[in-house]
């Protein structure tokens, strides 16, 4: 299996968040994120799951991570609750890590992604948002200590998107294909 943690933060802040918001709405942020992760498996927390529409994302196997043994999800065929990071150690398939900010932190502390995807948003936050601001600022501090970038800066409307890669790990090229190709593809599929 090969992880990739994806996110997308506040530029010279971290915050990926507002309370249970995104506190930017951008089209291309969120075609791109639908480019990198439509067709694969995504992992999340209970709150960025309950903030996808309808709880859903087409076209996706979703994995809950969550603490409530008893969760239901909204399209059982398709999502999967998981109590404990463990069970996800031996997925064969490659695994979209995808948020919030506790399930970053825990797999950079259990099972360290081999790729991020790291966008950032040089905008200004929404200031209608009400919430506590959603900080990854040690997520970025531990990618930027054991992680090398392997991309040139990928820049659309106000977000800059780079690649990094964790130090001495072996990364399967058609994981790394099908990342460049949903980036760099964007503008000519959108």
């Amino acid at each position: 299996m090969t992880k990739i943690a994806i996110w997308c933060r506040h530029d010279g802040d971290n915050i990926i968040g507002i309370g249970a918001n995104i506190p930017w709405h951008i089209s291309s942020d969120f075609k791109r994120f639908r480019r990198i992760t439509e067709g694969q498996n995504i992992v999340c927390g209970q709150i960025t799951y309950e903030s996808f529409p309808n709880r859903t994302l087409p076209n996706r196997k979703i994995y809950v991570l969550t603490f409530d043994e008893n969760y239901i999800v909204s399209a059982p065929e398709n999502h999967f609750v998981v109590n404990n990071i463990r069970e996800l150690k031996d997925f064969e398939e490659p695994l979209y890590i995808c948020g919030g900010a506790s399930i970053y932190k825990l797999f950079m502390q259990k099972q360290a992604p081999e790729i991020i995807i790291d966008s950032c948003f040089h905008g200004s936050l929404d200031p209608e948002l009400n919430g506590a601001p959603v900080d990854i600022s040690e997520c970025i501090a531990k990618m930027q200590k054991d992680y090398r970038r392997i991309s040139p800066d990928y820049d659309e409307d106000d977000i800059t998107t780079t690649i990094w890669v964790k130090k001495g790990e072996f990364v399967p090229q058609e994981v790394l294909k099908h990342i460049t190709l949903a980036i760099i593809n964007q503008q000519k599929k959108d």
